[in-house]
């Protein structure tokens, strides 16, 4: 079938993911006139969004960052993650010199290794199984003291389960020989990434200067009324960072520990400390922390199809996920291009999204109307950021609410491209809000906000007068997105993709 080209809009709708209806699935339970609409009107599909399909590994959860990387790309990218997996299976990583090096050095002078990461397996930021070489690598080094700076976790895994990572943290560390946890610290503090220092200066304290609230071990210190995400920064053991130390983040994903990352290696560097940084994968801010996984290269798509074809795109979401359709979407590239515009939407941060799970999303969708109706754009790309947001803090009714506001949104926007003559395509990156509840350690349910393995939706509203075909082939992955932009532009997909289109 030949699709006649037109302009589009690209609508991500961030956490939708697909499940069956139930009482914890806000997705179903939300009154959602319009895209019940869609889906009956228009040719869906459910595309796999999670594990090997984007690039990670089996079973793994999709994120925001891999999903947006893939919808942008048009093929599945081996992520920091599987790369660090394969490090470890094959070998590299026990064999890095630059590892190697500081090991010896570490040894030598009788300085310690700081490890710093995040303390679960929800294998969006880390892994907490990859102590397990890393424990291993240090003692056949000899390294005299290997202290690990847990971050609790509470949002990719479910809330309470602290206390088993922590214990199987000391279970990794009597097996390698080595190792002991020095910190325990919330990812409320140790992940903030809004430029909120206050929350971590206790962390860079507790880990650089062995200083703040003390704890007998590390389970007592993960007790917090406030759950995983936010346990007070507490310290266990004399383990300040002395000049000479080594510190290795452990967080494979690197957004949300660059701002600790920053702020305790500038703290130490100005109380006279120099210290050797290592992270397991690259952080863009610090082109001086060496990274022992380097990224997969993830050039020739959309954004360079968009670019070679001359096309102008509008890249819009509001400050949570801006960097998503910019950043991410260019496949991890910072530059913007010619025929780029980005519109951050920049309204008032929410204080609680449970009380506001509106977020600023009115202005977003102003914004987005706007550029519909713009004759020089060829392509929209946008974030609607509630569901996943306000999902991630387990509260169902309230991501029931951010669902319907989302619902209303998009109304909006669908009503504005077919008047404006553009097709509409909206596709979730990752599960999120069908999924509010999970067993706990106790086999009851708790709230859950995390992410989930689940498949997403892709809806396609054709431009007005265009042919699409009944039904969307099966088996679609979110690598299938950019062809199908691509397809329904008019242009073909970039050589660089082995995602199909499906119109």
């Amino acid at each position: 079938m030949t699709i006649a080209p037109a302009p589009g809009v690209l609508l991500v709708l961030d956490g939708w993911g697909y499940a069956p209806a139930g009482p914890a699935n806000a997705i179903t339970r939300a009154h959602t006139p319009e895209l019940d609409s869609l889906v009956a009107k228009y040719p869906t599909a459910y595309a796999h969004a999670s594990g090997e399909a984007v690039g990670l590994l089996p079973g793994t959860v999709g994120n925001s960052e891999i999903g947006h990387m893939v919808i942008g790309s048009g093929r599945p990218l081996a992520y920091d993650s599987l790369l660090v997996q394969h490090a470890i299976e094959d070998g590299s990583l026990r064999q890095h010199s630059t590892l190697s090096d500081t090991l010896t050095r570490l040894a030598r002078d009788d300085r310690a290794l700081h490890l710093i990461g995040l303390a679960s397996d929800g294998q969006i930021h880390a892994h907490v199984e990859h102590l397990q070489e890393l424990l291993t690598i240090a003692a056949s080094h000899s390294v005299p003291r290997v202290w690990i700076h847990a971050i609790t976790d509470g949002r990719d895994v479910a809330d309470g389960t602290a206390p088993t990572y922590l214990r199987r943290i000391e279970q990794i560390a009597a097996q390698a020989g080595t190792g002991r946890v020095a910190t325990v610290s919330g990812r409320g503090y140790a992940l903030d990434k809004s430029g909120d220092l206050g929350l971590t200066w206790p962390v860079t304290e507790a880990i650089a200067d062995g200083a703040g609230r003390r704890a007998e071990n590390a389970v007592a210190a993960a007790a917090a009324p406030r759950g995983d995400v936010w346990v007070e920064p507490a310290v266990l053991a004399d383990a300040a960072v002395v000049d000479g130390d080594g510190i290795l983040f452990t967080n494979f994903r690197s957004d949300r520990i660059q701002q600790l990352a920053d702020h305790l290696l500038d703290h130490l560097a100005s109380t006279g400390r120099s210290v050797t940084p290592l992270s397991l994968a690259v952080y863009d801010t610090r082109t001086d922390i060496p990274a022992l996984v380097q990224r997969a290269d993830a050039s020739g798509g959309l954004a360079d199809e968009l670019e070679q074809h001359g096309l102008r795109s509008v890249r819009i979401a509001e400050k949570e996920k801006f960097e998503h359709v910019t950043y991410y979407v260019n496949g991890r590239d910072d530059r913007k291009r010619s025929t780029e515009e980005h519109l951050q939407i920049t309204g008032d941060v929410p204080a609680d999204y449970i009380a506001r799970p509106e977020m600023n999303l009115d202005l977003v969708t102003d914004a987005v109307v706007a550029a519909a109706g713009r004759d020089e754009v060829a392509l929209v790309v946008a974030n609607l950021a509630n569901i996943d947001v306000v999902g991630h803090t387990g509260d169902a009714e309230a991501t029931v609410q951010a669902t319907q506001v989302t619902d209303a949104a998009v109304e909006r926007i669908r009503a504005a491209a077919q008047a404006a003559g553009r097709w509409l395509l909206l596709v979730g990156d990752h599960g999120n809000a069908e999924v509010m509840a999970k067993p706990g350690p106790d086999g009851m349910p708790r709230p859950y906000g995390g992410h989930t393995t689940n498949p997403v939706p892709v809806i396609i509203v054709p431009a007005p007068g265009a042919v699409l075909p009944e039904a969307l082939p099966g088996g679609a992955t979110l690598a299938d997105i950019a062809p199908t932009v691509l397809t329904l532009l008019g242009r073909p997909s970039g050589s660089a993709m082995t995602g199909k289109s499906l119109v």
